[in-house]
């Protein structure tokens, strides 16, 4: 791409045009080397730019309602005349990597709202969920100019930790349940976790709403309390994508966390943080990609994994001759 042609480009996303920004984030999702060259170059030029979103991690467990959840929350955005962005990644297949990407027909309403943008991604079998791109459609999507950007991660797990990495906030969304629910939940997860929202607090599941809600509270105060943060975080609290109720309380409780951390600079340190992170990262996943970057890596990564397949070398040895012919 021409550096007319990506100067254009940035001048469109800036100026806030969804086809610029869904072309760039095609761009950056893209493995071809000179796809790389230019989304670097594009993210450079908008760097000047030094917009900033609310970046919010979202997950939660299969069936607790996030698309329900993420619609609801983000109309309610909408009509506070914010810009909402939405990225959530879909599964991919590990056989044929392919993905169902049906966000937009879960969030129907959501996508036909002028001022919503919602982009479903595969995830690349990468780290259980989160696309490895995903943090530089985030930078694109401020830089068009939304207010809020919503990360919805798959499931429960590795995905989590990766998405806390490019998230102011990291919210965990569950659903009511019965006797063992808290053994259902990682500890990890509620380590990182900012906010818990109990979703479905509506109807005949509102009591035990309530309870799941009570108990979870009582675990976030016994597992810790963290000096980044202000009293009563990270707390839990009850919503219903269903009914709004409990929607906007989640709301300010988010924006309230989050100014009070730039106000003490820990918004600033934490961005700082992410950022070393994901510049060790971008070295880690150029040097792997090395491995495959010529004919005679691959044969011989083929060759040293069949001797180790076949117990003529153990993983470590055939591993320490990879890496010396990398040297090399």
């Amino acid at each position: 791409m021409a550096e007319t042609d990506i100067a254009d480009m940035a001048r469109r996303i800036a100026a806030g045009e969804r086809r610029a920004l869904a072309r760039a984030i095609t761009l950056v999702e893209s493995a071809r080397a000179d796809h790389r060259a230019d989304a670097a170059a594009l993210l450079e030029a908008l760097k000047a730019g030094g917009r900033q979103a609310l970046r919010i991690g979202l997950s939660g467990t299969p069936g607790v309602g996030k698309s329900t959840f993420i619609e609801a929350f983000g109309l309610m955005l909408t009509g506070q005349g914010l810009r909402v962005a939405v990225l959530a990644v879909d599964p991919s297949s590990a056989r044929s990597g392919g993905s169902i990407l049906g966000d937009k027909t879960r969030m129907e309403q959501l996508s036909r709202d002028a001022n919503a943008f919602i982009r479903p991604s595969p995830s690349q079998t990468h780290l259980g969920g989160v696309a490895r791109r995903t943090r530089e459609a985030v930078a694109l999507c401020e830089a068009a100019g939304f207010d809020a950007v919503l990360i919805e991660t798959v499931g429960v797990g590795q995905s989590e930790t990766v998405v806390a990495e490019m998230s102011d906030l990291f919210v965990l969304l569950l659903a009511p349940a019965g006797g063992d629910e808290l053994q259902g939940v990682k500890r990890g997860i509620m380590e990182i976790a900012d906010l818990i929202l109990v979703n479905k607090a509506d109807g005949d599941l509102k009591p035990a709403a309530t309870r799941t809600c009570a108990d979870y509270a009582q675990a976030l105060r016994l597992l810790r309390r963290r000096a980044q943060d202000p009293q009563g975080f990270p707390k839990a609290m009850l919503v219903s994508a269903l009914t709004g109720d409990g929607l906007s309380e989640a709301w300010a409780e988010m924006t309230a966390l989050h100014e009070w951390r730039c106000e003490h600079g820990h918004a600033q340190s934490r961005r700082a943080a992410q950022a070393r992170h994901w510049f060790e990262e971008e070295v880690r996943q150029g040097l792997l990609a090395r491995l495959t970057a010529s004919a005679e890596t691959r044969d011989t990564m083929r060759r040293l994994g069949a001797a180790v397949a076949a117990g003529e070398a153990t993983p470590e040895r055939a591993a320490q001759e990879m890496l010396a012919k990398l040297k090399s």
